[in-house]
């Protein structure tokens, strides 16, 4: 049986997020390091919530350097934002394969997330949001962003697939 978490003052639980996911706008600072360099920085993102997961960040490719960045024949197909596309970054000799994803033509509902990427957390040097390092969704499946104010429990770890 899962056991939700109960949250404290100024956090959120993921299980009241929604399903199917809910798309906002977020003004929080988020950072993204890799291979000493300063990859992303933006207050202009937009965080997916959905039940059970921790927020995914989108961010627009004008605050991405997008010259480490190279597209990927990998491609895959969620059925609330549509087809995905990846990205592979490469810093000097460091490369990362399929470590960011984007929809370039997302379903009705998400259109504000058009060509926005999403990273793994997992493989950065580091994430912040706010200047708190993120801890990544266990499992290497999802790309949620783990930080102080959310609680879980949380899908993707082992036993979870079920939920």
């Amino acid at each position: 049986m899962i056991r939700r978490i109960p949250p404290g003052e100024g956090q959120e639980s993921v299980w009241d997020y929604p399903r199917p996911p809910r798309l906002e706008a977020t003004s929080r600072h988020l950072q993204i390091y890799f291979g000493g360099i300063l990859l992303a920085d933006t207050r202009r993102a937009f965080r997916v919530l959905e039940t059970s997961h921790p927020p995914v960040y989108y961010i627009p490719p004008e605050d991405v350097q997008m010259r480490y960045l190279t597209r990927t024949a990998r491609s895959s197909f969620c059925e609330f934002k549509g087809q995905a596309i990846y990205y592979t970054l490469q810093i000097e000799n460091q490369r990362v394969e399929d470590v960011a994803w984007a929809y370039p033509r997302p379903t009705r509902g998400f259109e504000a997330l058009a060509n926005a990427l999403a990273f793994y957390p997992d493989p950065m040097d580091g994430c912040f949001v706010d200047g708190e390092r993120v801890t990544p969704q266990p499992g290497g499946f999802y790309g949620g962003w783990i930080t102080s104010d959310i609680v879980g429990p949380f899908k993707g770890g082992p036993g979870t697939w079920g939920w």
